[in-house]
């Protein structure tokens, strides 16, 4: 396809440009915001490589006071956010451009956020009306340039960020936390290594799966979920075959801002699982998902069988079964070369049952089609740990109330 065809703006959830060599409308996106001196905030990876140096001084060229924060771990911590909101607030800046993958973007809203807060972090955590402390008018503008296809965290009302002292992930939320405008740029992601695509792929991947699977009532989620799907299905694997493939790379960009817009739906056990583990054990979120995928399908296969099988007959697999679909997934996984299991990443089982805890306390365990317990989170990470794909006790789990 023609890369002139694949140019947009959308409004949808926020405003969206898409399309190649984009990034260049950066510094016309902040005036559109008021934004005058805008702190870019990346990890120290991208802050490294000429994409990010070639636009902080292309926005200086413009007449912006572009200033730079890179203290960023790939599991964004309260530190962090703390230590960013301390350079924002000395280098006078009025507004974020939050540029990166997930943790970028997490933590760019996050220092958004609490810009002009008195109170601390983690009172803004997503539990109950607690984003109604948040003072509005210390909010900073945000604009979010996304360099991975997988969080799909520039279209979201919130970011997650490690509690380093308890070891927890936690949710900040806020609806004004949605950034005003989105660059997809998908130049900005044809360097990203092949692992890499495949790991943020598959996690655009599992955000549609769940909230296509989710017990809620949201139709409009859902069937942006099911497209996302296809355009996974189709794309990914191209794109990790070749990363030079900008059509491919642009298709993967705007599955993964679908799948974060189709999550509003709900998650399920795959992140329920994952927000600890990468607590716990600091690994890469989107490769948690992968991993953890066919378990959590199989575990959840008594409720989720029937819209599986409708899905299977959009994606046009050659049989419109469970297990066809499952196949899928196991083949893909194979195709880009993802672990069978936890334990081929250094994740054994000996903390299971903390694992199990934080998993049922997860705000993601609330979708999830079927109701586990803390045991019984704690054995499903188990059979992860062990490559057990066949989980015979899990037949009689209470099914979960949309």
């Amino acid at each position: 396809m023609d890369q002139n065809t694949l140019q947009a703006n959308w409004n949808y959830p926020t405003s969206i440009r898409v399309g190649a060599g984009r990034v260049r409308e950066l510094p016309a996106a902040c005036r559109e915001l008021g934004i005058r001196a805008p702190l870019l905030v990346t990890d120290p990876g991208l802050a490294a490589l000429p994409m990010v140096s070639e636009t902080t001084e292309h926005c200086r060229q413009q007449g912006l006071r572009c200033g730079l924060f890179s203290s960023i771990k790939g599991n964004p911590t309260g530190t962090n956010v703390t230590d960013g909101v301390e350079c924002y607030r000395a280098g006078k800046h009025d507004g974020v451009v939050a540029f990166g993958g997930g943790s970028a973007l997490d933590a760019g809203k996050a220092i958004a956020l609490m810009a002009g807060q008195t109170r601390p972090l983690w009172n803004f955590e997503d539990l109950g009306d607690n984003w109604q402390r948040v003072d509005e008018q210390g909010m900073a503008p945000v604009i979010a340039v996304p360099t991975t296809a997988g969080t799909g965290s520039e279209v979201g009302r919130a970011s997650v960020i490690t509690d380093e002292e308890r070891q927890v992930k936690r949710i900040i939320f806020h609806p004004k936390m949605l950034p005003a405008l989105v660059i997809l740029d998908p130049q900005l992601t044809v360097g990203l290594p092949a692992n890499i695509t495949a790991a943020t792929g598959m996690d655009a991947l599992s955000h549609s799966l769940e909230a296509f699977c989710a017990p809620t009532f949201h139709p409009m989620a859902e069937g942006i979920a099911c497209e996302a799907i296809r355009m996974i299905r189709e794309y990914l694997p191209r794109v990790v075959q070749n990363g030079q493939d900008l059509e491919a790379r642009t298709q993967m960009l705007v599955a993964s801002t679908m799948g974060a817009t189709a999550f509003q739906r709900g998650l399920g056990a795959m992140h329920a699982l994952a927000h600890p583990l990468g607590a716990l054990y600091d690994k890469h979120h989107g490769l948690l998902n992968a991993i953890l995928m066919p378990y959590v399908l199989t575990a959840n296969r008594r409720q989720i069988e029937v819209p599986i099988t409708r899905l299977c007959h959009y994606l046009q697999l050659q049989e419109a079964t469970f297990d066809s679909f499952l196949s899928w997934i196991l083949e893909i996984r194979r195709q880009l070369s993802i672990p069978d299991n936890l334990g081929e990443i250094g994740i054994g089982a000996e903390q299971s049952d903390r694992v199990g805890e934080m998993a049922f306390a997860d705000a993601s365990a609330a979708t999830n089609p079927i109701t586990f317990n803390q045991s019984q989170y704690s054995e499903l990470f188990r059979a992860a740990v062990a490559g057990k794909l066949q989980l015979e006790t899990l037949a009689d789990y209470p099914v979960a109330i949309g």
